[in-house]
């Protein structure tokens, strides 16, 4: 069932990012024939600049399929201002390799059916949710997001999901429950770059929220975009989405959701601590140790050039509703 929502937060078509753009682009490293296995991410001062070349080569086969078999007009002219090849290409998935066009390019035989997420921990009620159950036991939305990632660019992509406290709410958190923890699938006969990677990252990717942020209408789990199910290098069958928080937070094909009173680790802060904080909050005050935040490269319509530059926003845009979960908190030190 599709409900349609009409938040303040909520993008106008007019400023979703074109998909023609979203994919085009190529790895400079690859280009300039510069080794990434085990650099970190953006771990290049001028982190705009890793993609500026196009990828020629085409993505896996699309097996996506419908999420709905009647889709209302006003949804087609959304997917029509946001064009869906450039969702295909331009990822940051390292489970297919550490360039931008390796998630699209290797996962043509990712199996996201069958599939299965549990949620568990401090709950009185454990559950696990099969694939039917993901598409079928909650209500899904269409919401247009912007997304920012601590490489300095940014996008706008219409996202198809339910709020995550649907699932939380299911499971029946137990009082002393503070943090939501996340795991992603660990199947390296499915994910190349979990064998690829010299131990740099240690597999499976993890991440996690204090309970009120996972609580928050505004965090998703996402199971689609452009209206259809997501593609593997999007995180398939169903990833989370954290609007105001940098995009690595967002931690794709997920198979565990774990309630627990401690901070759980999460995996680019236990690579690199100085450098990613848990709580990643998009905050244009507060730079990258290798370069600034305070601008973003909008992947916009058009090709590679047409792109702009645009201020990063406190909270990427969504202040009004997330500021009060960080009251009395110093940013900077819990960035």
């Amino acid at each position: 069932m599709w409900i349609k929502k009409n938040h303040r937060w909520a993008l106008s078509e007019n400023e979703a990012t074109p998909e023609s753009v979203y994919k085009e682009r190529r790895d400079i490293l690859k280009k300039l024939g510069i080794a990434v296995v085990g650099v970190p991410l953006a771990a290049n001062s001028q982190a705009g600049v890793l993609d500026l070349f196009s990828s020629k080569e085409e993505p896996a086969q699309d097996r996506r399929i419908d999420l709905s078999a009647s889709k209302p007009d006003k949804y087609q002219a959304d997917l029509s201002l946001t064009p869906e090849d450039k969702v295909l290409k331009y990822n940051n998935f390292y489970e297919f390799g550490t360039g931008k066009s390796d998630p699209a390019e290797k996962s043509g035989g990712f199996v996201s059916d069958p599939w299965s997420v549990k949620v568990d921990g401090l709950v009185g009620n454990p559950i696990t949710l099969n694939y039917e159950d993901i598409f079928n036991k909650f209500t899904l939305e269409e919401r247009i997001y912007r997304l920012r990632c601590v490489e300095a660019w940014s996008m706008n992509i219409p996202w198809i999901g339910f709020p995550l406290s649907d699932i939380i709410k299911m499971a029946n958190p137990k009082s002393e429950a503070k943090y939501v923890a996340f795991e992603t699938l660990y199947d390296p006969e499915q994910f190349p770059g979990q064998n690829s990677w010299g131990g740099s990252i240690d597999y499976p990717y993890v991440e996690g929220l204090r309970l009120d942020e996972a609580m928050n209408p505004l965090t998703l789990i996402s199971v689609g975009l452009y209206g259809k199910t997501l593609a593997p290098q999007n995180g398939a069958p169903l990833r989370l989405v954290v609007p105001w928080k940098y995009g690595f937070k967002s931690i794709k094909s997920i198979v565990r959701i774990r309630l627990t009173d401690q901070e759980p680790p999460t995996t680019w802060n236990r690579l690199a601590p100085h450098e990613y904080g848990f709580y990643a909050n998009v905050n244009p005050q507060v730079d990258h140790p290798r370069w600034s935040q305070a601008s973003e490269r909008f992947i916009g319509e058009g090709n590679l050039f047409s792109s702009r530059r645009q201020p990063t926003l406190m909270f990427n845009g969504y202040e009004e509703e997330v500021a009060h979960l960080y009251k009395n908190m110093d940013l900077r030190k819990f960035y």
